[in-house]
């Protein structure tokens, strides 16, 4: 029976991704930063268990308490919408701790299990943001655009070790709790002058014709699990797919 461990598992794509490999059979260790095992059926293959991504201490607490494991998916992120102008950069650094740092830190330091046993596998849950631009996340979308780069080059230096390094990108899924967990940090991030422009901005994400919800992010992290190939990009949802194809058809052309 493998064994997987996913990050920011209290709601949206952790949560999903969590209760959808614990109902195919696999061992599941859900960590949140505060741990709420009633979030999950019971059951002798999951294990909740606390993890705060930016603290090494609680990194290394949450990697021992779990013991060896097969596949980590590193789903713990934050979400910011607002005027890259307006955006403290303290608050830029934290979006960075958590989405890059936290992300860099957790595959460290499952990495050393994974040479020895010369098999692993980690999946960076990223975002379409890097598929296409988009305007008021410039900071978001830089923290994600850095670990799709990690992401590339780690899987190569990885390959002679037979351990894989996979990327998973939304799209945008207004069922997650992605501005509502970040609402308080985004107050006053969009300055009267960019009033009228955010607001078309928010109006045409309300009513998006392709959404992404947390079974597509699930079942792109399953497949992503389960191929053997060397695959680096799954897109999840529709909205990221139709974007995937765009990019790689304007690669194709030298665009």
């Amino acid at each position: 029976m493998k064994t997987i461990l996913i990050t920011g598992c209290s709601s949206g794509y952790g949560l999903e991704t969590a209760r959808h490999f614990q109902a195919r059979g696999w061992q599941v260790i859900a960590t949140m930063r505060t741990p709420r095992a009633e979030l999950f059926p019971l059951s002798g293959r999951l294990r909740v268990l606390p993890l705060d991504v930016t603290k090494p201490e609680s990194i290394a607490a949450a990697l021992e308490a779990a013991g060896p494991i097969d596949v980590l998916v590193n789903n713990a992120g934050l979400g910011l919408f607002g005027a890259f102008e307006a955006t403290p950069m303290a608050t830029v650094r934290d979006i960075f701790e958590t989405n890059t740092f936290g992300t860099m830190a957790m595959t460290q330091a499952v990495l050393p299990q994974f040479r020895r046993r010369r098999s692993g596998l980690v999946i960076n849950v990223t975002s379409s943001v890097t598929l296409a631009p988009m305007p008021l996340v410039a900071a978001y979308t830089a923290s994600k655009t850095a670990i799709e780069g990690f992401t590339a080059s780690l899987a190569l230096e990885l390959a002679p070790f037979d351990v894989r390094v996979k990327l998973v990108e939304p799209g945008y899924g207004p069922g997650t709790r992605f501005t509502a967990n970040g609402a308080e940090r985004m107050q006053g991030l969009i300055p009267e002058a960019y009033g009228p422009f955010a607001q078309s901005i928010f109006a045409a994400l309300g009513s998006p014709t392709a959404v992404t919800a947390e079974p597509d992010v699930a079942e792109a992290v399953w497949r992503a699990a389960g191929d053997p190939a060397a695959t680096l990009r799954y897109p999840a949802g529709a909205d990221a797919i139709a974007l995937a194809r765009n990019a790689a058809a304007l690669r194709q052309s030298g665009v």
